[in-house]
């Protein structure tokens, strides 16, 4: 630790003298983080009247998390809205970057320099929380509470998308087990399954065997909750009215005679609808430092649009005066898909990107191993600022203005940070060190300041890199070259045989979610660093006509994760008091 981290951890009885002198930095670290989840956080009727919401405002849940009435946001829709801000990051590497901490993080020290601040983030995933990830909420200091809570079921979100998205699955083999009235062809069914856990046996399978009163036997799988089409949906809709057009513009599938079948054929978004109108509902928690946070939503970045809810940002904008969201992975997915989809659904207007890295990514995308990342080497550091720049270069293509947070970890040295800071202000860039996870709000007291300065300086509005009404192909290939830097696009038969269907029934004016993976700038997961002179292959293109936008899936992603030889699972307990431990 440094000295800096060892003072306030022992100022705020983190951590003892006595661990100090008998653990390791990691060990003591991780108790940094144990005692940031036992911190005594406040009733969430104090959160919500820090930001003008009475009792009668929510539907609480316990003490601790609330959701916020309809006719509480409704009540707020002329106010004017704050400024947002939206926390990116360079390409992820197994090291963690740490974009949800920043976040957390930031709002808390915008809220400690005076500024209205409300955190508007996604909700986690049970794949990832069991899976490689953990948890959502983010670390250290810089939380976002009830941890446990929110990492598990939270508030039942995910369990109601789960249950909406099936109940149109279950409706569909019904209505073709019950002679088939709206002629679909079970062979061209597109609509799939999904379940909030990373099961990759369920992938692909075959349903309806056992004989003719299980129904009609048909190839299907299941993807994850978070890229469900309804999970979209819910998080571009602001009402129920909304909501339910939405469901019912949904394609499932086609008839014998090629002719599109919607959700609204089977007669069933009212019911769907109905098993939404809680899910609806932005969430209200806090942040470690009491910052008031709604967390709604959470679909991925990799295979969705990776935002959280347009009504619980546009809620979180109608009460503070500064608003920070954040877009899952980086900025080539998450925050791409939030200015070209979600913003202009959303009448969103994003002041400043704040752009995380970390010394650790950037000594990795310079080749650096894993094992080895700990081992100060500035140079190498440097060397790995060519991925963090493409990404930097990539946001000033939407007309706003960016700042690193350079997020720093007890292994990184002075040395390193201040190579890396140097070399991004002599190539003129906007950068502030952040020391987030164990100082809190005060580690980035620096970062709140210039983010505000740059947000007072900047002019106009954002612009989207592409209009809508361009053709399917030259959309994705805007996208492909200019944010990731490839030099073609090579479209499989199956891809080329979407886009004339699509053509055809009248869709190609959406816009395009690019399912790719987040481990490269490119569709290559191996490809670290900036990745040149590469073809971007794309598989197939859904239709996600609900959520108004297309899916190109490129290279080997997977809308199902799978499990890795020792999930997270392992390390996770209760004990009979009720205690969860083991969610990091």
């Amino acid at each position: 630790l440094t000295l800096r981290m060892i003072s306030i951890a022992l100022a705020t009885n983190t951590i003892s003298t006595s661990d100090l002198m008998q653990s390791s930095t990691s060990n003591a670290m991780r108790k940094l983080k144990k005692d940031s989840r036992e911190i005594s956080i406040k009733p969430i009727l104090e959160i919500a009247s820090s930001i003008g919401l009475a009792e009668d405002d929510l539907e609480l849940y316990g003490r601790y998390k609330a959701k916020v009435r309809l006719e509480a946001i409704k009540r707020f829709e002329r106010r004017k809205t704050g400024a947002l801000i939206l926390v990116s990051a360079m390409t992820p590497t197994p090291a963690g970057e740490g974009k949800t901490t920043v976040s957390i993080g930031l709002a808390q020290a915008l809220a400690r320099i005076g500024k209205s601040t409300i955190a508007a983030l996604r909700e986690p995933s049970l794949g990832p929380v069991f899976g490689i990830k953990g948890g959502a909420t983010g670390g250290g200091m810089s939380r976002v509470h009830p941890v446990d809570d929110i990492n598990l079921h939270f508030t039942n979100d995910f369990p109601a998308v789960e249950s909406a998205h099936n109940l149109l699955s279950a409706i569909l083999d019904n209505s073709i087990f019950h002679g088939n009235p709206l002629n679909i062809d079970p062979r061209k069914i597109t609509w799939r399954r999904v379940m909030d856990m990373n099961d990759r046996s369920l992938r692909d399978i075959v349903i309806g065997l056992g004989g003719s009163t299980n129904g009609v036997p048909r190839e299907t799988g299941f993807d994850i909750v978070p890229s469900s089409e309804i999970m979209a949906i819910l998080c571009l809709s602001r009402s129920y009215e909304e909501l339910k057009d939405k469901i019912r513009k949904t394609l499932i599938g086609f008839t014998y005679n090629d002719q599109p079948v919607i959700a609204g054929d089977l007669k069933v978004e009212g019911a769907i609808t109905a098993l939404l109108k809680y899910a609806l509902l932005p969430n209200l928690v806090q942040t470690t430092e009491g910052v008031p946070a709604i967390i709604h939503g959470g679909p991925f970045a990799n295979i969705a649009q990776g935002t959280n809810s347009i009504i619980g940002t546009d809620l979180a904008l109608r009460l503070a005066d500064y608003v920070v969201t954040e877009a899952g992975f980086g900025f080539d997915l998450g925050a791409e898909k939030f200015f070209d989809i979600v913003a202009p659904y959303g009448d969103l207007n994003p002041k400043i990107v704040v752009l995380v890295a970390t010394v650790r990514a950037l000594k990795y995308h310079a080749g650096i191993d894993r094992e080895d990342l700990n081992q100060p080497n500035p140079r190498a550091a440097v060397l790995g600022m060519a991925n963090l720049r493409k990404h930097y270069e990539n946001i000033d293509k939407f007309n706003v203005p960016c700042i690193i947070a350079l997020n720093r970890f007890p292994s990184d040295t002075n040395v390193e940070i201040e190579a890396v800071v140097k070399a991004a202000e002599d190539e003129g860039m906007n950068i502030a060190p952040a020391e987030i996870f164990s100082r809190g709000g005060e580690g980035g007291v620096e970062l709140a300041e210039k983010t505000v300065e740059l947000i007072a300086g900047a002019k106009g509005k954002f612009q989207p890199l592409y209009d809508w009404k361009q053709p399917v192909e030259d959309k994705i290939f805007k996208i492909a070259s200019e944010i990731y830097g490839a030099v073609s696009i090579d479209y499989q038969p199956q891809a080329r045989r979407n886009i004339d269907l699509i053509k055809k029934i009248g869709y190609d004016t959406l816009p395009v979610c690019i399912a790719k993976t987040q481990q490269s700038l490119s569709d290559n997961p191996s490809l670290l660093g900036l990745p040149s002179d590469f073809i971007v292959t794309v598989r197939e293109i859904k239709i996600a006509s609900g959520a108004g936008f297309l899916i190109p899936i490129t290279g080997e992603i997977l809308r199902m994760p799978g499990l890795s030889k020792v999930p997270a699972a392992n390390h996770i307990n209760i004990d009979d008091t009720g205690n969860i431990t083991g969610i990091v």
